[in-house]
């Protein structure tokens, strides 16, 4: 796969070139629209139980399936070349025990929780490692970072105390900037009151290499846990030589860590004043379950572009023009969301992918996700194999009982009012929904066709790209649905005129995507639907769940373990409002009922059928 460094100036000439030749030639062309069908609500099983069990087997099915594409997915790293040494992670609790917790289950803080079907492993699920997937064991020292799991996998806790786990769902637990900032906590808590550079250096240097002796003498296997993967055995020999490999340039590679770290978290501080300036401090923290879609990357591109006096003056381009704070997505059944061509093969149709649609391929979706997490020289093949794993991983059902007689009632309620919106591969965007359009704004002109060079040039995936998946030769990005890419870099992201609104997308495992909205602000499915009584504040990030009114426990009154969740308030920022989905709508003449406050009644009827999807 190719890798080329770009240089900043070069970026920002192309990016004008590209914005002066779009608007003179017609770049912009794609559309993503309704498809022209008419929407059936789907038909209700008949035995339930049976229904779960069924659907629990088809997902087992599928994982068994595409096991090397799930491997990709949820235990390999987003980078081969970049990420936090995996020594320098593993050695945090030893450095700040008050900031990560017990060795065992350090990462819990962030939310990266620890799977039980990851035996052995020695990091909770969400974060992988170079080792896994380096072709030379010591080639270089292993570096950790982000599984896409660590985002997608989720989980919900029963009363009786057991976990079900949510492939492909939301980890409404992981707090990526949380992360961020309890490593620049943990620096500061040891330079203590020192300011010079060198100075500070050398501590961190230090306590590092002094935490790395004394985890040696006491446990040969900490690193590692003597793990196995396939045919490479992670046991003391292999721990030993990484160690000894990180010894050899452990100043460097430790200062290049300090640098990195506190350069992408003073980013993301600056983006937190620019739009998030009500909430500033609090948003510092993050929220769990919650991301910015572009902060990091537009954040380190603004650094890179301010630091040279040639580029400075365009450096705020590479900045959002709005807030863009969203819950994370589920990421089952994909080709519900994604995109067909229209007659001709010339342009997209009938899909949008996330929140606005703004990127509609699955491919570069991925690729997006991986770059927001702030690197910039990424694994291509785990979007590859995500693409493939993801297209239709089923949706888990409703794991509690469900009235059918009431459901049928709502069936035919959602016929009528929800379906027509919320039917699969509907690319239209709405604007008239009243929710804050911060989110559906943030990629203007400039930072579009930046990606459009940038997503699908050699930086990333072109369409000569070359990846081996499965043991085969494959180029991801060199065609979609037998329609080649070649020279369709237009089609990486979209317009700003075109996805200038949000999404209606299609519901599967609706009732494990609780909180609603863009942004996660409200709570429930019966808040959703009787927006009169939505809470203000709220407790967001609960893994016990409220089957009456149908979403994850929200409320304060029961809230005894302050460790977990923590307070939402929807007041506190237009980026947090929970208006929106809260009045009637009229699409063409027909009136479409989306406030149900003064009819309760078939309000439950629909919350009793929306379970079943």
């Amino acid at each position: 796969m190719l890798k080329k460094r770009i240089s900043p100036l070069l970026i920002v000439i192309a990016v004008v070139i590209l914005t002066l030749y779009g608007n003179a030639s017609g770049f912009f062309e794609s559309r993503l629209q309704a498809p022209e069908t008419s929407p059936v609500a789907a038909a209700l099983p008949t035995d339930w139980a049976a229904a779960r069990l069924q659907r629990k087997n088809d997902i087992q099915q599928h994982l068994i399936k595409h096991q090397e594409n799930y491997d990709h997915f949820a235990n390999f790293p987003v980078s081969q070349t970049q990420g936090i040494p995996l020594i320098v992670l593993k050695l945090l609790p030893k450095l700040a025990p008050e900031l990560w917790g017990s060795d065992d289950n350090f990462l819990s803080v962030m939310g990266l929780f620890n799977d039980e079907r990851l035996q052995g492993y020695p990091f909770p699920r969400g974060i992988g490692f170079t080792g896994l997937v380096r072709k030379q064991a010591h080639d270089d020292i292993d570096y950790a970072s982000f599984t896409c799991g660590g985002c997608h996998i989720g989980r919900i806790r029963f009363d009786d105390g057991h976990y079900e786990y949510l492939d492909g769902g939301i980890n409404s637990e992981f707090n990526v900037i949380g992360y961020r900032q309890r490593i620049v906590q943990t620096l500061n808590k040891l330079y203590g009151t020192e300011t010079d550079r060198d100075k500070k250096n050398k501590i961190i240097i230090e306590a590092i290499l002094s935490a790395l002796e004394q985890v040696q003498n006491q446990d040969p296997d900490y690193f590692y846990n003597n793990y196995s993967h396939t045919t490479r055995n992670f046991n003391q020999d292999y721990e030993t030589k990484q160690i000894a490999l990180f010894k050899q340039d452990a100043a460097n590679i430790i200062i290049r860590f300090i640098e990195h770290q506190e350069r992408v978290y003073d980013g993301w501080l600056m983006i937190a004043k620019k739009f998030y300036p009500t909430i500033e401090q609090r948003i510092g923290s993050g929220f769990a379950g919650m991301e910015d879609a572009i902060g990091f990357n537009a954040a380190a591109v603004y650094q890179n572009l301010n630091s040279s006096r040639l580029t400075r003056l365009f450096a705020p381009l590479a900045l959002p023009s709005a807030h863009g704070v969203t819950d994370i997505m589920a990421v089952w059944e994909q080709d519900t969301h994604d995109p067909r061509w229209n007659e001709d093969k010339t342009r997209l149709i009938n899909g949008g992918g996330q929140w606005n649609g703004h990127i509609p391929l699955p491919i570069y979706k991925n690729i997006a996700a991986q770059i927001t997490l702030g690197f910039d020289d990424i694994d291509i093949s785990v979007s590859a194999h995500s693409e493939r794993l993801l297209k239709d991983l089923p949706a888990p059902l409703y794991p509690f009982e469900v009235n059918l007689e009431l459901a049928e009632k709502g069936r035919l309620l959602f016929a009528e009012n929800c379906a027509a919106c919320h039917q699969p591969n509907n690319g239209k965007v709405y604007t008239q929904m009243g929710t804050d359009m911060g989110r559906a704004k943030i990629a203007g002109t400039i930072i579009t066709v930046g990606a459009q060079s940038s997503f699908a040039g050699d930086k990333n995936c072109s369409p000569e790209t070359t990846i081996e998946m499965e043991g085969v030769q494959v180029q991801p990005c060199a065609a979609y649905r037998g329609v080649s890419l070649k020279g369709q870099s237009k089609q990486v992201m979209l317009p700003p005129r075109i996805h200038n609104g949000y999404n209606a997308l299609p519901l599967p495992g609706l009732w494990a995507q609780a909180p609603y909205l863009h942004n996660g602000s409200v709570p429930t499915l019966y808040h959703m639907l009787v927006p009169s009584e939505r809470p203000a504040v709220f407790v967001k990030s609960r893994l016990d769940y409220d089957q009456h009114n149908v979403g994850f426990n929200w409320r304060q009154d029961n809230w005894t373990d302050k460790t977990e969740g923590y307070i939402y308030d929807t007041t506190a920022s237009p980026a947090t409002s929970h208006a929106g989905h809260d009045r009637d709508i009229t699409e063409n003449g027909k009136t479409y009922k989306l406030n149900w406050s003064d009819d309760k009644a078939s309000a439950w009827a629909l919350i009793e059928y929306l379970k079943t999807l």
